[in-house]
């Protein structure tokens, strides 16, 4: 994964009113029971993905993915779920956190789907499955690149 380029240069550049939402879905590496939750942030506007993390559903992950969000997509308003670990960890001035039935969180939701339709090492339960966390997250970091450059070009 070194030799990709970082992620922020998949990225078209950031507005001023710019909004992400931001969401964690549930995958597994070798058994179910060994649970890694992938944090998402999507720019409403591109449908990129600007930052991603791996690891628990905590407060720690949270702030992990915040962190690797752009400064660019920094001053951006942002939704998430209900989930607490986004009150805690997101500027309260920028995040509203919403229920899915408002819709904030179409987008997000909608890219978990695609993610999932077509590698099919995130479907929960499934025969294609990751053994290592490094081919869990190569696999990833691989698809969110070529994801991006695609919306590049459109």
């Amino acid at each position: 994964m070194s030799h990709l380029p970082r992620l922020a240069s998949t990225l078209c550049p950031a507005r001023d009113e710019e909004v992400l939402e931001l969401d964690e879905l549930w995958s597994f590496v070798l058994r179910r029971r060994d649970k890694h939750w992938i944090w998402l942030a999507l720019c409403r506007r591109t449908r990129q993905i600007v930052a991603f993390a791996i690891g628990a559903r905590d407060e720690a992950t949270c702030r992990l993915l915040w962190q690797r969000i752009p400064p660019a997509y920094r001053h951006s308003l942002l939704y998430s779920d209900l989930w607490e670990a986004y009150q805690k960890v997101l500027p309260q001035e920028q995040h509203q956190a919403v229920g899915k039935h408002s819709g904030q969180t179409n987008h997000i939701e909608r890219w978990n789907n695609t993610l999932r339709q077509r590698l099919g090492r995130f479907v929960r339960k499934s025969l294609s499955f990751s053994k290592s966390d490094f081919m869990h997250e190569a696999c990833l970091h691989l698809f969110i690149h070529e994801y991006n450059l695609s919306k590049l070009s459109t």
